[in-house]
């Protein structure tokens, strides 16, 4: 790119994020069930979309949603990905706890829990799809105001 590029405002946060998992029955209804999400609108066997504060969970069947939806009202491309994902849900130091006696009540295994070196605590699951998922503080990013 050696022309100069027009300004574009800047973009402050995700209004979605996907994930994909091949039951996706079972990894609904770990959502659901166990992180309590609302349920959107789905498509059986492809796809299953949840409310996450403003934006949403999109949670794809990669074998499906890798083929075009075959709506010519709605062109969207063909979503896919292979292996495990990640996915990031902010939570403030005591209800991390919270989530770990709720997710050991659940039988969800805790994968690690530690605090990073800025202080900022994470715990990490597996969903069953084995995507990692992760509780941690926001202040995980926050700026180094000296830099």
């Amino acid at each position: 790119m050696s022309a100069a590029l027009p300004p574009a405002p800047p973009l402050r946060q995700a209004l979605e994020v996907a994930l994909y998992a091949s039951d996706l029955e079972a990894c609904a209804a770990f959502y659901d069930k166990v992180i309590g999400l609302e349920r959107g609108p789905e498509v059986p066997g492809r796809h299953v979309f949840f409310r996450l504060g403003d934006g949403m969970l999109l949670l794809f069947n990669p074998e499906v949603s890798a083929r075009p939806p075959g709506n010519p009202a709605l062109p969207v491309p063909p979503h896919g990905a292979q292996g495990p994902g990640h996915l990031c849900f902010a939570a403030e130091r005591a209800a991390i706890a919270a989530w770990a006696a709720r997710l050991r009540a659940a039988g969800v295994e805790i994968e690690a829990e530690f605090d990073w070196p800025n202080g900022a605590r994470s715990l990490y699951i597996r969903d069953p799809a084995g995507n990692s998922i992760e509780f941690a503080e926001p202040g995980l990013w926050a700026r180094d105001p000296g830099g």
